[in-house]
């Protein structure tokens, strides 16, 4: 014979109330793990690292992981440097040289945030790397760039509004 319906839902009920808390552990686990800051690198205001093998940014405060963000990179591994770098600059609108479109125009290739990075790699300093918008959204979380760190429009100005200049960066491999 079988059970009343309001028994086999209070069955399963009380089957995800008793495993609710071990599925929210193992996913709270699998995130701490998946953006766990080096204790060195805690002591920072503010820290930015970004895992080219995943596309991800993480955005940090004192150590704390306050918010990630889909990144598109280099079309090849070397294309995005890799190191621990600062933000030199912040630029709204800034022109695109290469081709000289003006900033704040929707050709501009670098949207219209710029957060320049000083990158320093076998002993030589660059200013051409940056942290920007872009112009095609589809290309986030895809290898496809010249070296910088492309992010959705939305998504940079939220970073840009909030990130002092001298704020250190860590590009990786992986994490």
């Amino acid at each position: 014979m079988k059970a009343p319906l309001w028994h086999r839902v209070g069955i399963v009920l009380l089957a995800l109330l008793l495993l609710m808390p071990a599925i929210a552990a193992a996913r709270t686990e699998a995130a701490t793990s998946a953006v766990h800051l080096a204790q060195k690198y805690a002591k920072y205001e503010q820290f930015i690292m970004i895992v080219k093998s995943t596309n991800k940014l993480y955005y940090y405060e004192e150590g704390r992981l306050v918010k990630s963000f889909p990144v598109a990179t280099g079309k090849r591994p070397s294309y995005t440097p890799e190191g621990l770098f600062t933000v030199h600059e912040k630029i709204k609108n800034r022109p695109y040289y290469k081709e000289k479109i003006k900033g704040g125009d929707p050709r501009n290739p670098l949207g219209d945030r710029w957060l320049g990075l000083e990158v320093n790699v076998g002993g030589k300093t660059s200013y051409a790397y940056g942290i920007h918008g872009n112009n095609n959204e589809k290309s986030i979380g895809k290898y496809v760039s010249a070296g910088c760190i492309r992010m959705h429009n939305k998504d940079v100005r939220w970073l840009y509004d909030r990130i002092k200049t001298s704020t250190p960066v860590l590009i990786a491999k992986k994490m």
